[in-house]
């Protein structure tokens, strides 16, 4: 009976050992960061193929590929854009890196310049709200309708 006892006890202390390093484990395996990729960038190899002065908007597109965005207007520049986002734990995802390629084009669509811009490269830009009040966005319909009950003159309509 007691080393049955004993056997047990040792068991259970194992089976508590072990309950404790997997929870161990896997604590410190959730805290492992996690990267994502998003978009594409041409590397710098396929940006050396493109020449500036000859190559042409088809010609881009075949050799680095179709862009990730375009300009606003008609025939405008080719934008190609990737970032790399961190998520680790339960903090905010964060941006690590980012590239964009911007690769421009004259007025008969021959390219004109190749531009690099990094994460560094950007600069945080304060928007504004321009919104008009108007002044009565905690008023019910009731309530406005009341309050011009003392406003009209008899002489006034």
């Amino acid at each position: 009976m007691i080393l049955r006892a004993t056997g047990l006890r040792t068991g259970l202390r194992m089976g508590v050992r072990s309950a404790a390093v997997l929870t161990l484990v896997a604590g410190l395996t959730a805290c492992t960061a996690q990267y994502r990729n998003h978009g594409y960038t041409p590397t710098d190899a396929e940006l050396a193929d493109i020449v500036v002065g000859v190559d042409t908007r088809d010609s881009v597109a075949e050799t680095v590929g179709a862009p990730t965005s375009v300009g606003v207007l008609e025939g405008s520049d080719y934008y190609y854009l990737s970032s790399k986002v961190r998520y680790f734990g339960a903090a905010a995802p964060k941006e690590v890196e980012r590239k964009l390629v911007a690769i421009s084009f004259d007025d008969s669509g021959v390219v004109r310049n190749i531009e690099t811009f990094a994460l560094e490269d950007g600069r945080v830009v304060p928007l504004s709200r321009r919104v008009t009040s108007s002044g009565i966005t905690d008023k019910t319909f009731l309530r406005q309708l009341l309050g011009n009950l003392g406003n009209f003159r008899p002489g006034g309509l």
